[in-house]
């Protein structure tokens, strides 16, 4: 299912009363650009996409998520779970538990770049994603490290990916995973000659109280602290948004 990105963009700017040159001055790319990206025109690079995110104060979910409440084919609040099993013509209906792959909101950034977001349900801890890099395609297009206010895992499924953190560079092939501290500079790169796709997780939010992997249960060194049990896990994943718990 596509999504307007750029639709979406603007109706957030304009919700905040923010003018497009204000926005595109703030994220340090031309008016130009930023209207040809609001009109559909053109696409965002992925760092180009969370400057806009964050400066507008939006998570990927809060952006990408308003389609399973517009969109009828998602029908996440009024659907029932008894419902989304296909029917005797073979219907398929997303809900709450399960969203369909065709309902899956995808988006397409510029120079080959694919997200498509996968099910949240009512969670807003993380941003599952498939992401897609075609051959040649980067998270810059000018080649440049982007930061942004996340925790990123992932692993990759089919061909190969550069990932550079620092002045550090990881080749990452089919079954490779990684975890970073996304505040740290990186840039994602597809030198390979066939596309690259694997499953990201992105948790952040701007009101998250996180710092570092360690609020995650990763020390300073580099080390992961396994949890003790399930339990703890779950304790973990509730500390970054204790205003949701009940």
């Amino acid at each position: 299912m596509h999504f307007d990105l750029g639709a979406e963009l603007r109706r957030v700017r304009e919700s905040k009363k923010l003018s497009l040159r204000a926005v595109a001055s703030a994220v340090g790319v031309s008016a130009s650009l930023l209207s040809q990206v609001e009109t559909g025109k053109t696409q965002p690079s992925v760092s180009t996409l969370y400057a806009l995110v964050n400066h507008l104060g939006i998570s990927l979910d809060g952006l990408m998520g308003t389609s399973r409440v517009t969109a009828a084919p998602l029908g996440l609040s009024a659907v029932s779970s008894a419902d989304s099993a296909p029917g005797p013509d073979g219907d398929r209906r997303s809900d709450s538990i399960v969203q369909r792959r065709e309902d899956n909101p995808v988006i397409e950034m510029e120079n080959g770049v694919t997200w498509e977001r996968l099910a949240v349900g009512d969670s807003a801890i993380a941003d599952p994603l498939i992401v897609t890099y075609a051959p040649s395609a980067s998270s810059s297009v000018e080649g440049k490290m982007m930061r942004h206010a996340a925790l990123e895992y992932g692993v990759v499924l089919e061909g190969r990916l550069t990932l550079r953190v620092d002045f550090e560079t990881y080749e990452l092939d089919p079954g490779d995973s990684f975890c970073f501290d996304a505040s740290r500079p990186h840039l994602y790169i597809n030198a390979g000659d066939v596309p690259a796709r694997g499953i990201w997780f992105v948790i952040g939010r701007r009101e998250m109280a996180y710092q570092t992997l360690a609020d995650l249960g990763h020390d300073d060194t580099g080390e992961v602290r396994a949890p003790a049990s399930a339990v703890e896990v779950l304790q973990a994943l509730k500390a970054l948004r204790p205003e949701q718990r009940g």
